[in-house]
């Protein structure tokens, strides 16, 4: 049937389980963080899946997902170099499944193992690719190789392979359409197949290939664990084995994201033309095995052989394009892509500085405009505004760390002011060299084939020093839409269900954006209370919008989503997520005045403290210094307690939640965290320190009777202010929630206080 014997190459079922199970347990311990995307049934549709090649390790991974994802075995091509290293390798290589890519007959043979059921892996860059560089000066798909001087084309085994196997399954169901019994079961015998039956479900499927990106995330160039070991034992040793233990040691020891993106199943079947099948029809009763029909490509004879050879060959040409575009435009792309590819361009225009400033701009808008590009898949860093707020301002840790490898590399340098790329980023590096010398350039050529990158780059370059405040504004508003809705879903997970399944909030935690058409001269910053959401102040806002000013509900980080969101949240999260607001409105308004509800009311007057720029007054509603549940003495024992049992993987600590009856039940969280209280009480405890510094004229408004905040609160914030321009207001009322229902006029205090303070700013 073929010229491999199955014997030689049988898979071992104990070495296949052992290895899966090692794969699993040192998973577990290594700082490799592996994803596959989409969960589409790709993996179990597919028959042939083809890889890009950036380090040796990876090359183990695809049959472990593949056989997790569906249970099949796969076979895998594999260097034909790695059998030769001695013979217990070599027996290990064969017993999970892989076979040497010089073996002859191996696309028969790998045909034959399709039929029978197993998947095939390869890897049709044929070698690791270490510079990602595969698009020559024309935009033309090719990889350079160490021994090479010229770019070659990619390998076109898997498309051969399963263009031909869609011919021999054509001609199969050709038999069974004509009845011929005896050459079924001929074809039945001669690939050990069960029965018949299997041999016609195989026909009748397309043969699928799945191209599948992996992409790893961040690439470092530090020292590890595993160079340190090997310096130990081994002393020094060749620049090549240095460089991967240094870069590949880095993806396997600290936390790396390793996405592996399965992109869209190609169908290699087309539309046979009438003469196409007559000389199908008339070599195929010359062929009695699949080496046969797999060796036409080698020996035809006679006209009618070399067309069909022809056609072949163009099919599994354009079927080799197409699987390598979209590899290559199916890669994660992550912040550090997008700081390279600036670089890059930067250094093309002969731009060797850049200002601070200009360049996060650049970043920030061109990351915004990939969030809605269509056929562009982006981290999830890049996903989740959490990860990236402050890259506007220059203080991402995510860049940060990008930046720390390029400064260690020797490729970049930092000024007060601006960003110096140095000359070590115009050299050209040995294949063994770029990953570690110029990761730069490794970033750049992994989205180069992708061209809404190009277009997004190059389009926030230009933007950069021309964007207006209100644009930027209503970019940073779209990530709070966005933050709030990641983590909302983030948090609905299974792990997160049964606290999540107690709550009783229904409605919409977004934050919201009001703007009036024309004649903006007042914001409003709305803050809500502890466990709410921006809808707690939701109809004062619709009440202010109507009046004419702009108004903003800011959502504090951890509310509006899961009490498991709030959770790990701090006191500097809340108050950051109001300075965000605070920067937002600020664009649309002239003068602001930030109003705040208990909590809100504490974080308001920690903004004031700060004296940002436009502010013209401040209002606090209900604003707790003390508070009447005198279970809070305890909360910083408990929060110990919690942070003591946090290395038990399964220990949750003593109290992580407590249960609170709120007066408002469809909007506040039921549970509360024990931390978020622990913040809370530090809140107020900083918030006496920074009340002196307030110089905005402020309201202070108070229920007398609150049954949640002691009321001496609001005496004690009036007493500490020392402004001329301050307002103590009592409202008559045993009510917390007075702003929200509008007790006792609560609303009509605060719409003159904004008047007043609007008025009196202009």
């Amino acid at each position: 049937m073929t010229n491999i014997s199955r014997d030689t190459y049988t898979i071992n079922d104990d070495y296949y389980r052992w290895s899966i199970r090692f794969f699993e347990a040192v998973r577990k311990r290594l700082g490799l963080n592996l994803k596959v995307h989409p969960d589409d049934g790709f993996l179990k549709q597919g028959h042939i899946f083809l890889f890009n090649h950036f380090a040796r390790f990876e090359t183990f991974i695809p049959p472990y997902i593949i056989h997790g994802a569906t249970g099949a075995y796969s076979r895998s091509v594999a260097d034909h170099g790695l059998f030769e290293v001695n013979e217990r390798l070599s027996k290990y290589l064969r017993g999970v499944g892989a076979i040497p890519n010089n073996q002859p007959g191996l696309l028969a043979f790998l045909a034959a193992e399709i039929l029978r059921g197993r998947k095939v892996v390869m890897f049709p860059e044929g070698g690791m690719v270490k510079d990602r560089r595969v698009l020559d000066r024309d935009g033309n798909f090719g990889v350079l190789f160490p021994k090479g001087k010229e770019r070659r084309k990619h390998h076109r085994g898997a498309a051969v392979l399963a263009f031909t196997l869609d011919i021999f399954k054509k001609r199969i169901l050709d038999l069974y359409e004509k009845g011929d019994e005896q050459r079924i079961r001929r074809w039945v015998t001669a690939l050990e197949l069960e029965d018949e039956q299997q041999l016609l479900t195989n026909a009748n499927e397309p043969t699928l290939i799945v191209p599948a990106t992996i992409t790893f995330f961040p690439i470092r160039v530090q020292e590890n664990v595993l160079t340190r070991t090997v310096d130990l034992f081994s002393g020094e040793l060749p620049k090549r084995i240095t460089e991967e233990l240094l870069v590949e040691g880095n993806l396997i020891f600290r936390d790396t994201d390793m996405d592996i993106r399965l992109n869209p199943p190609i169908e290699s079947a087309k539309n046979w033309r009438w003469w196409d099948k007559r000389l199908l029809n008339g070599y195929f009763r010359k062929i009695t095995s699949l080496n046969d029909l797999f060796g036409l490509r080698d020996r035809p004879e006679g006209i009618a052989e070399r067309m069909l050879v022809r056609r072949i060959n163009d099919q599994s040409l354009q079927l080799r394009d197409q699987y390598m575009h979209a590899i290559y435009t199916g890669t994660t792309v992550n912040l550090s892509h997008l700081s390279s590819s600036i670089i890059t361009l930067l250094i093309q225009q002969k731009r060797m500085e850049v200002n601070i400033g200009h360049f996060h701009r650049a970043l920030y808008l061109a990351l915004k405009s990939l969030q809605t590009a269509t056929n562009v898949h982006l981290h999830r860093s890049l996903c989740q505004p959490d990860r990236y707020f402050d890259l506007l301002d220059g203080e991402s840790a995510e860049f940060e760390r990008f930046l720390d490898t390029c400064r260690e590399a020797g490729l970049v340098a930092r000024t007060s002011g601006s960003y110096r790329f140095l000359d070590k980023l115009c050299q050209e590096f040995g294949f063994h060299e770029v990953r570690l010398e110029n990761p730069v350039v490794v970033y750049a050529n992994e989205v180069a084939p992708i061209p809404n990158v190009r277009e997004a780059i190059q389009e926030a370059l230009q933007k950069a020093s021309t964007i207006r405040d209100k644009e930027l504004s209503s970019f940073l508003f779209d990530d709070e839409i966005r933050a709030h809705a990641w983590n909302r879903e983030h948090f609905s997970q299974e792990p997160y269900r049964e606290i999540n399944d107690e709550e009783t909030a229904t409605e919409s935690g977004a934050p919201y954006l009001h703007l009036p058409k024309e004649n903006i001269q007042t914001g409003v910053l709305l803050v809500h209370g502890f466990l709410a959401s921006p809808a707690e102040l939701r109809n004062f806002g619709d009440c202010l919008s109507k009046l004419g000013y702009a108004v903003m509900g800011v959502r504090l980080a951890g509310h509006g989503t899961s009490p498991w969101d709030l959770k790990n949240r701090t006191r500097e999260d809340w108050l950051n997520s109001v300075r965000r607001g605070y920067r937002i409105l600020s664009a649309f308004a002239g003068q602001i005045v930030v109003v705040g509800f208990s909590t809100g009311g504490a974080l308001a007057m920690m903004l004031a403290a700060e004296h940002p720029e436009k502010l013209s007054g401040v209002a606090s509603v209900s604003a707790p210094l003390v508070y009447l549940n005198r279970k809070l003495v305890f909360v910083p024992l408990i929060q110990g307690l919690n942070k003591l049992t946090d290395w038990l993987p399964s220990f949750e600590g003593p109290m992580p939640f407590r249960v609170n009856e709120s007066e408002h039940s469809d909007i506040n969280y039921r549970n509360i965290p024990v931390h978020g209280l622990y913040q809370l009480r530090a809140l107020i405890e900083e918030l006496e320190d920074h009340l002196v510094e307030i110089k905005a004229p402020a309201l202070i408004l108070q229920g007398d009777d609150d049954q949640v905040v002691k009321p001496d609160s609001a005496r004690l914030i009036f007493d500490k202010l020392t402004m001329k321009d301050k307002t103590l207001q009592w409202v008559s009322s045993g009510r917390h929630g007075i702003f929200n229902e509008d007790i006792g006029g609560t609303c009509k205090f605060l719409l003159d206080f904004i008047k007043r303070a609007g008025s009196s700013a202009s």
